[in-house]
């Protein structure tokens, strides 16, 4: 796995998102209340509503464009047809890391 440092987790506000641009587009990184860490594309599928704007709750986030709730282990929505792109995510030494393997590979093809 190729770890990307995208900085501190006090950065991240409790149950919030930050936006992190990267070569293939923004990708949103949220924090839970048990300052767990997610990290999914930014996009919701169904009307391009930025989801690091969305609410969070649980390991879930909803659209603030048309409340599409998308399961933030999996991608998928939950009471409708999308899945949004995840990436895996991990806390070391107060630093959030997102893995790069995938957008690495992605911009290769």
């Amino acid at each position: 796995m190729s770890w990307i440092d995208i900085g501190p987790i006090d950065d991240i506000p409790l149950r919030g998102a930050r936006k992190v641009k990267t070569a293939l587009g923004c990708v949103a990184v949220f924090r839970t209340d048990k300052d767990e860490v997610f990290a999914t594309s930014d996009r919701c599928p169904h009307k391009g509503g930025p989801l690091s704007e969305g609410i969070v709750h649980g390991q879930s986030v909803t659209c603030p464009l048309h409340n599409w709730v998308f399961d933030l282990n999996t991608g998928q929505a939950r009471a409708e047809d999308g899945q949004i792109a995840t990436f895996l995510a991990r806390v070391e030494a107060g630093r959030v890391l997102i893995d790069g393997t995938r957008l690495i590979a992605q911009s290769a093809a």
